[in-house]
């Protein structure tokens, strides 16, 4: 990651979560952090916090590019704030990486991508306003959001774990990507590491 990464053994590493709308990134990422009494950043709300003004309002009132101009912004900033040796959980957006510099910062260090994964239809219905938690600008219309998914799933698949999270429980999500992150850094991972303020 450029702009004052930590390099060497004390550098901090970030887990992803990836996935399209309502895959469950910021349960699961909120329960992955307790697990590995690890910090918890949900981009989304990084970026909210920033701008003052939900994603609606951002979309509504500057547009797509600005939000994601906002979301890259968000991004390095989340990860510079980490201190040395420090391990953070960060759900990102639906769309963070479809553009390819948040790519080249989540490749950039001796991080995990994990996609969380479930099938369109139930995507969509969670989505739906009886469901949702949130409002989600690009779930308006079901044509583009099955268009949008499938433009974005190729990205997701990079990932070096797919979680499906259809009818399982989060807690099993969390626990599953926790077995994995234990194989692919055989050093302890947990600590209590948080984010600076």
């Amino acid at each position: 990651m450029s702009g004052g990464k930590v390099s060497g053994p004390q550098a901090s590493r970030a887990i992803f979560l990836a996935g399209f709308m309502a895959a469950g990134k910021t349960t699961v990422g909120r329960m992955l952090g307790a697990r590995l009494h690890a910090g918890f950043v949900d981009l989304d709300e990084r970026i909210t916090e920033r701008a003052r003004r939900s994603i609606l309002e951002i979309f509504q009132n500057s547009g797509e590019d600005a939000f994601r101009q906002l979301e890259t912004e968000a991004l390095r900033e989340v990860l510079n704030s980490a201190p040395p040796g420090g391990l953070l959980v960060i759900a990102l957006g639906g769309g963070t990486l479809e553009k390819e510099e948040n790519r080249e910062i989540i490749r950039s260090g001796d991080h995990a991508l994990i996609f969380l994964d479930a099938p369109v239809e139930e995507l969509y219905r969670r989505c739906s306003p009886a469901s949702a938690d949130k409002v989600r600008p690009l779930a308006a219309v079901e044509e583009n959001f099955r268009r949008l998914h499938a433009k974005r799933r190729p990205q997701y698949l990079s990932a070096g774990l797919r979680v499906n999270t259809q009818e399982k429980p989060p807690e099993q999500a969390a626990a599953e990507i926790e077995r994995w992150l234990q194989q692919r850094w055989p050093q302890p991972i947990s600590g209590r590491a948080r984010e600076k303020n």
